[in-house]
């Protein structure tokens, strides 16, 4: 398993920027059908669909994650983030918790190789012989991207500006996959145990950043001051919403997660002594 096929739809939020502010009354009319999102979201279903060698589990995450990323940028999610500071936390929430994880859980790889043809699979085979990075090191990339990304002048660019708008979507997402990868694909070398601990510090540090949001005196991003008005929400109330999303739903999946790497730990930790006993 590699991240390389997960890596090849980056491109697709590269093109999911465009657009101008949203009002309620248009929320239902709000799907973006950009051909610089659609055209990588069908390539790599058509890829994905020629291919074989995948469990009916992992096709099934595939798909799931694979709805989960098209919907978070050609949905009303996607505009409705550019007014609301709590939309572009859900949206943000659904690219690293939802669609990222369930895509590296369906090892896209073989299926994604056999879908090529013959020629591009030998050139593209031994790239995707690349292991991604330790989980410490994709651990700290993705904590600083969350961190980083939520300077106030930092974020307060992405709305200004599409490039850096695209670089946020681009690290939070591309950042989220190094991580999950790491964690689902390495524990044959670091171990469930060390999966747990880098979950959890992960959704400790996150649900402090979420708090912080939470229950901040003041707005730390004005540019959505003179668009929650038409949603009937102060600018402090958006940005409390937001953080709590980023707090308590975040929160749960982190813990689900966590307790079935525990539960992965456990059964481990009780397999080791069977076989001892076994060969002895």
């Amino acid at each position: 398993m590699t991240v390389l096929p997960l890596l090849l739809m980056a491109p697709v939020l590269a093109f999911a920027h465009a657009g101008k502010a949203l009002e309620p009354h248009d929320v239902w009319t709000a799907w973006r059908f950009d051909p610089g999102v659609l055209a990588p979201l069908a390539a790599s279903a058509i890829l994905y669909l020629r291919g074989h060698g995948a469990t009916r589990a992992q096709i099934a995450s595939f798909w799931a994650g694979w709805i989960s990323l098209a919907l978070a940028l050609v949905s009303p999610l996607h505009p409705v983030g550019e007014v609301l500071f709590s939309a572009h936390m859900a949206q943000h929430e659904v690219l690293m918790l939802v669609a990222a994880p369930l895509l590296v859980l369906s090892r896209p790889l073989v299926p994604m190789l056999w879908g090529l043809p013959l020629r591009w699979r030998r050139a593209v085979g031994p790239i995707c012989r690349w292991r991604g990075l330790t989980p410490l090191s994709a651990w700290s990339v993705h904590a600083i991207a969350l961190w980083a990304w939520h300077v106030p002048r930092l974020f307060q660019a992405t709305l200004t500006s599409e490039w850096v708008h695209t670089a946020q979507h681009l690290s939070f997402f591309l950042s989220a996959v190094l991580f999950w990868w790491s964690l689902f694909h390495s524990n044959g070398h670091f171990g469930y145990g060390t999966a747990v601990l880098y979950v959890f510090t992960t959704s400790v540090h996150t649900s402090i950043l979420g708090a912080l949001l939470t229950f901040a005196p003041s707005v730390w991003y004005p540019a959505y001051a003179a668009t929650t008005a038409a949603w009937g929400l102060t600018p402090v109330q958006d940005q409390q919403i937001g953080g709590l999303i980023m707090w308590i739903p975040a929160g749960v999946v982190y813990l689900g997660i966590g307790l079935y790497l525990f539960a992965q730990w456990l059964r481990e930790s009780e397999s080791v002594p069977a076989r001892s006993e076994y060969a002895d």
